[in-house]
């Protein structure tokens, strides 16, 4: 059989770091091992079942049968509008200052593609979401890297890139709550980004996929929330977490309209919008009952709570997340780098966590652990690892 050469662009994408581990979990559980993975960023939960219902009857509505307008329904937009409002007190333009996204990973990966060339750079946290480098790697930019340390609250520190290394800039990545580390911002931080795009003239970009989820009481901080965010970039909201619905791949870009407009315009020549019948159901979720939502948070703060104790009650110091379905676990000294403890964990005590230098070389020295299987699965987890008398 003859085989053709992948382009270029294919050959510049980075290799996906989780495919390999993702492998091993696969062997495991073929040999018939009961395997507790928190390894996967996936909602282990249902959707709440007013939206399954809304999706059902829209489905049967022949409006939504044909060809979605390619920007998506006015009446999405609005919901993402209306979902602002409330949530934030942000005033949002439904018309120009809304792009309906397939996931937040695809506008993540389609905005390099619309605001870089070739030669460009871009600022990225370490450690990070690996997809933010698919979609540099795209449009042949180059990367600069942000490290994240636990001492400065894993939030970037402007002062260590020169100017001349923020003017050479055209976009930056940000995530709070952050994945992987679970750290969260605060409004002087958003501050000092807006200060630091508009003297420097970046796009910045933040990714608000765990918007809703935050514990001890407090409610993360929409970038969008701080004066002047709307003149320096955009912010990508996504329902798989807030309302368990990864699967449904719906999401939204909500802020600057020169932004948006370009998003929509990349995705006018690649896609015709998502079904509208999903459309009708997430506005609903946008629009109607929260209650779940507020549910399913304090569920992952009761799974957080449970995991963290028990850890420590075992001899593992490692902090509680303040927000994120995530825990940063730090890698107990004498036992190697992330990967080698992970690997520990995962053929020793089939507990699957992702090491931490898979999301940059600043990750090296964690794991990160998903608080995504029930309060008796995380304790097993917990007591599983207990055996290996690690930490006596």
């Amino acid at each position: 059989m003859h085989k053709f050469q992948q382009s270029d662009l294919l050959k510049r994408l980075p290799e996906q770091f989780f495919a390999k581990l993702a492998g091993r979990v696969q062997n495991l559980a073929a040999e018939g091992h009961d395997i507790i993975n928190l390894g996967q960023g996936n909602p282990d939960l249902p959707t709440p079942r007013h939206i399954v219902k809304e999706l059902q009857d829209a489905a049967e509505n022949p409006k939504f049968h044909k060809y979605s307008p390619f920007p998506g329904y006015p009446f999405l937009k609005e919901a993402a509008a209306e979902f602002y409002k409330r949530e934030y007190d942000v005033d949002v333009d439904p018309h120009t200052e809304v792009a309906v996204l397939f996931g937040a990973k695809t506008g993540l990966v389609e905005i390099s593609q619309c605001l870089l060339n070739a030669g460009d750079t871009a600022l990225l946290p370490d450690p990070g979401y690996p997809d933010y480098m698919s979609g540099i790697a795209m449009a042949g930019a180059e990367t600069e890297l942000m490290p994240l340390r636990q001492e400065n609250g894993f939030l970037p520190d402007y002062s260590e890139k020169s100017d001349a290394t923020l003017d050479r800039a055209k976009l930056m990545f940000l995530n709070y709550p952050n994945n992987p580390t679970a750290g969260t911002a605060d409004a002087a931080f958003f501050e000092e980004t807006i200060q630091t795009a508009k003297k420097h003239d970046i796009c910045v970009v933040h990714d608000f996929a765990y918007g809703s989820i935050g514990f001890d009481g407090k409610t993360p901080r929409s970038f969008l929330q701080t004066p002047g965010a709307k003149e320096v970039g955009v912010e990508m909201y996504t329902l798989s977490k807030t309302y368990n619905m990864a699967g449904w791949r719906v999401g939204f870009a909500v802020g600057n309209p020169s932004v948006i407009k370009a998003l929509e315009l990349i995705q006018d020549h690649m896609y015709v919008s998502l079904f509208g019948a999903i459309q009708k159901a997430s506005a609903l979720a946008l629009t109607g009952d929260q209650t779940p939502v507020r549910e399913l948070t304090a569920t992952y703060e009761r799974r957080r709570n449970v995991f963290i104790q028990g850890l420590r009650d075992i001899g593992w110091d490692v902090p509680a997340p303040k927000g994120t379905f995530f825990s940063w676990l730090p890698v107990p000294k004498g036992y190697g780098t992330s990967e080698e403890f992970a690997n520990l964990l995962i053929d020793r005590a089939h507990v699957v966590t992702a090491p931490g230098v898979g999301f940059g070389t600043h990750g090296e020295g964690y794991l990160r652990a998903g608080l995504l299987a029930s309060e008796e699965r995380m304790m097993e987890a917990v007591e599983r690892i207990d055996k290996l008398n690690l930490f006596r």
